[in-house]
């Protein structure tokens, strides 16, 4: 719309929707065009007008571009809640795809794969295969997407109708956006499948290099993305294919410049000359430099890939560390994002500037940057041996300032720096013990109380010293009545006079009759043991020598750190997570829904209310319970969010098929994940999991009100999925006030609910309550939740088992990520899960491991875990009469030995 058409927007008043109806139908084009305008603008500020879905598709059949438009966008708005009325537009779509205007070809296609609506998309298949070969570049690019949203409906459609291969032949297309655009398609559906279906060659390789020169940027940033994938056979392949990516380091785009420091980097991985790694190094500074140029947010993205960056190759940037002093006007959180990367470029060479630099911050007014400042000098203490003295100067002299905050905090890392370079900086304790009377934080208190402790020997009065703690015993912290307890201890240890002996009793007789900590009185009976039936015993255990601690400035594992590399310039590299962490695959391979009878109403996939199903679960309580207003639980790694195309409406649904709710439950329990966050479920979070108790399944479910209203009238129904799961009887949730949480075990039935095709662990939801629309997730079959009670074998029906069954019916998987620390403590972990031991054997120097399990209708699965104790690396292979579930099995040992 134009900039004049916001009157469109403007309150309307009562009987709005006739008066459209009626100029919907006008004869006159302006008249129509005017009355679309005001549906759309209807549209957009939230009101339904589903209702003149049939009079807006008239107006399809027009020349007018911008009407077309605007009937295309509410189609797609629309399509999905009145998909039989959709398909009369499927003629004009057709027809529309055959435009000579290539902008109405492409626009047709575009509106076709962004309707998710199944009985349009068998109409979109034509059409598109068309466009994928059409003159006009902008309609293949067009279409080069579309295959990538029709993959998201219907993937198998996709593959029997060679649409891949046509995205494929795309990349040899002349136009660069058309080559970029199949890129994109094709790491998308790469994304969501299993199997290999973007592979890049040598070929392939030549001609996305030579797109690279003359795409868009955003162009740019698929082509090297997807670059980054490849592996060079060489190092002459890597530094010609670095040589041709170098140039992109000057774009102006921030996305092209950390793209292209991506593949680089990649590719730097395989080139063994020094001199070109160290060119290559020089080449790449000056851009990321730039970046910190940039507005505050955007500098806080790169420093935080900078970040990981410098851990990798911290030359990169060595000489650079200048830019990274921070700014008076700096937000925060950069400021907390410099001093990181300060810390890992800080060397002997530069540690003068950097502390002079640290020093000042240490004045500024914000108090939690001046105390990271004052740990920033710690940690450079401990990993630069040399500059330590010169570190615990300038901490001495922040200690002079007399600053509460900067002192506690200076106090803190001094015993971090003792703790490195033991017996050495002593002789400062008397400086220290000067604000002993200051301390007021519990870490603080700690740290000095450890101090004393430590060098008891040495601090004339520390008997009075640690005596001006014990006065308010009672009252501290946990930690420092821990560090006080250690430390009283120590100096029994080392000064077995009157003093410290009257002390002793009176610490341990606070720590084991006056306290209701656990944690303290049971180190302080040990104490008291080891005290009173060997002191020699004692000073070995208390004053034994301790490990030198380390420099933790580069925190991440270099496994995560190279995963986190190859994913620069996404979110992944922003919150230092593996985007497993916080993204979840909706789906993996597409299985469609039987929407029929999960929409219509068929008391088959209700949560019956049958007495007799409910008899066998233990009953089930319930209440709320109040938590922090506007609290958001951090997100579990599966939280996948509502996919309402994939489901049924349960607005329209039977009540009287579904019981209200009565009676309430405790939440308590393990964490279970997220499948419907707070930011989704408009303040509603929804977490829940299948599990297994006394031999039912149950799915376990916790219901946070993060919202300002109260709800009530909740209803659950399942789709139809592999195992049959239904609900045995209904969600017992009472009204849930606002700031409130509830969880409830849900009993659940198999075998009630089965849908046909390949089984999948897609377990697939659907919640509501009288207040909210219906919540859509999807959710995943845990199998261990499943298996049964009964699946124990003989030894030698496992051995007949296994050979009656063929080879072909085995299966096989690695696990190269869990490590078996014992054999004895995986078949308890597994028998918890009722994966019963049959027997073990050594092959070599591995372990393996027979175990039998069943799931529903009676399936055996014989199991054999193969692995070296303490090393990385499981292997586990499944035998069982129906193949097809290993994948699932495979998922269930995946979560078990990673939980």
């Amino acid at each position: 719309m134009s900039g004049h058409d916001s009157k469109y927007f403007s309150t309307t008043k009562k009987g709005e929707i006739p008066e459209l109806k009626e100029e919907l139908n006008s004869q006159y084009k302006d008249k129509r065009k005017d009355a679309v305008k005001k549906v759309i603008a209807a549209m957009t500020v939230g009101k339904d007008v589903s209702s003149l879905f049939t009079d807006v598709v008239n107006c399809m059949q027009t020349e007018n571009l911008e009407l077309k438009k605007l009937v295309y966008l509410y189609l797609i708005n629309y399509a999905k809640s009145q998909p039989d009325l959709a398909i009369l537009a499927v003629n004009t779509f057709v027809k529309d795809s055959q435009d000579p205007n290539p902008l109405i070809r492409a626009l047709a296609v575009r509106t076709m794969g962004c309707i998710r609506v199944d009985k349009i998309t068998e109409y979109l298949c034509d059409p598109l295969q068309k466009c994928l070969k059409d003159d006009d570049p902008y309609v293949r690019k067009t279409a080069a997407i579309c295959v990538a949203k029709l993959y998201d409906i219907n993937a198998e459609l996709v593959e029997d109708r060679g649409f891949l291969d046509a995205l494929k032949d795309l990349i040899s297309d002349n136009n660069p956006m058309v080559v970029a655009n199949a890129v994109a398609a094709l790491a998308e559906i790469q994304e969501n499948s299993t199997s290999p279906i973007f592979e890049i060659n040598s070929t392939t390789l030549t001609k996305l290099l030579t797109a690279l020169n003359e795409c868009t940027e955003w162009g740019q940033v698929f082509i090297l993305d997807a670059l980054s994938r490849y592996k060079a056979a060489d190092p002459r392949e890597a530094e010609n294919i670095v040589e041709r990516v170098t140039p992109r380091l000057q774009h102006a785009n921030c996305a092209v410049v950390l793209s292209a420091v991506k593949m680089i980097l990649q590719q730097m991985e395989l080139i063994t000359s020094t001199d070109v790694i160290r060119n290559l190094c020089k080449k790449m500074a000056p851009p990321l430099v730039t970046l910190l140029s940039a507005e505050p947010e955007i500098q806080y993205v790169a420093l935080r890939n900078i970040n990981l960056i410098v851990q990798k190759r911290p030359t990169i940037l060595a000489h650079e560390i200048k830019v990274f002093f921070c700014k008076y006007n700096d937000p925060i959180y950069v400021k907390m994002e410099k001093l990181e990367i300060i810390i890992k470029l800080a060397s002997d060479r530069n540690i003068d500037q950097v502390l002079l630099e640290f020093k000042e911050y240490a004045t500024e007014v914000d108090v939690d940057f001046v105390r990271r400042a004052v740990r920033a000098i710690g940690r450079c203490a401990i990993k630069l041996e040399r500059a330590a003295e010169r570190c615990i100067s300038v901490l001495l002299e922040l200690i002079k300032i007399k600053v509460n905050y900067v002192v506690q905090e200076a106090i803190i890392v001094i015993k971090d720096i003792f703790r490195r370079y033991p017996n050495t900086y002593e002789s400062i304790i008397a400086t220290l013990c000067e604000s002993l009377d200051t301390l007021d934080e519990p870490e603080a208190k700690a740290s000095m109380i450890w101090i004393i402790g430590e060098y008891a020997e040495r601090i004339d009065n520390a008997d009075e010293l640690l005596e001006s703690f014990l006065e308010s015993f009672p009252e501290e912290p946990a930690q420092v009545q821990l560090q006080l307890l250690t430390a009283t201890v120590k100096l029994f240890l080392k000064k077995p006079t009157e003093g410290p002996q009257q002390m002793i009793q009176v610490v341990l007789n606070n720590a084991t009759v006056e306290t209701d900590n656990p944690d303290l009185r049971d180190r302080a009976y040990i104490y008291w043991r080891l005290l009173s039936t060997d002191p020699e015993a004692a000073k070995d255990v208390v004053l034994a020598e301790k490990p030198v601690i380390t420099d933790d400035s580069n925190q991440l594992e270099p496994s995560l750190l190279d995963e986190l590399l190859t994913n620069i310039s996404t979110l992944s590299s922003v919150y230092h997570k593996p985007p497993e962490a916080f993204v979840t695959r909706l789906k993996t391979t597409v299985q469609k829904p039987e929407d029929e009878d999960f929409a219509e109403g068929s008391e088959a996939g209700y949560s019956s209310g049958n007495p007799a199903d409910s008899a066998a679960s233990p009953p089930v309580t319930m209440g709320n319970v109040a938590h922090p207003a506007g609290r958001q639980p951090a997100p579990a790694p599966a939280a996948p969010a509502p996919v309402p195309d994939l489901l049924g409406d349960l607005m329209g649904l039977d009540n009287a098929a579904i019981v209200p709710v009565d009676e309430p439950t405790t939440p308590s329990g393990p964490l279970l994940p997220v499948v419907v966050p707070a930011s989704t479920g408009q303040g509603l979070q929804i977490s829940a999991q299948l599990t297994r108790r006394d031999g039912q399944v149950f799915y376990s479910m916790l219901f946070e009100n993060n919202t300002q209203a109260i709800l009530d009238g909740f209803m659950i129904q399942f789709n139809k999925n592999t195992f049959g799961l239904a609900a045995a009887g209904p969600l017992q949730i009472a009204p849930l006030q606002p700031g409130t949480s509830a969880r409830t075990l849900l009993p659940m039935v198999l075998l009630q609910n089965l849908s046909a095709g390949p089984p999948s662990s897609l377990l697939q939801v659907a919640v509501k309550n009288n207040q909210q629309p219906v919540w859509y997730f999807n959710d995943k079959i845990v199998l261990h939740a499943l298996f049964g009670e009964d699946g124990r074998m003989e030894r030698g029906t496992f051995l007949e088992t296994w050979r009656s069954l063929p080879d072909s019916n085995e299966v096989q998987r690695e696990f190269p990520g869990i490590t078996i620390t014992s054999v004895e403590s995986t078949i308890d972990l597994l028998a918890a899960y009722n994966m019963f031991f049959i027997a073990k054997r050594k092959n070599g120097n591995q372990d393996v491991i027979y175990l039998s399990a069943k799931v529903p209708r009676d399936v055996p699965l014989l199991i054999e875990l193969t692995a070296m104790v303490g090393q990385p690396g499981l292997k586990c292979a499944v035998k069982t009469p129906t193949p097809e579930i290993a994948p699932i099995f495979f998922e269930a040992v995946e979560l078990l030995f990673k939980a």
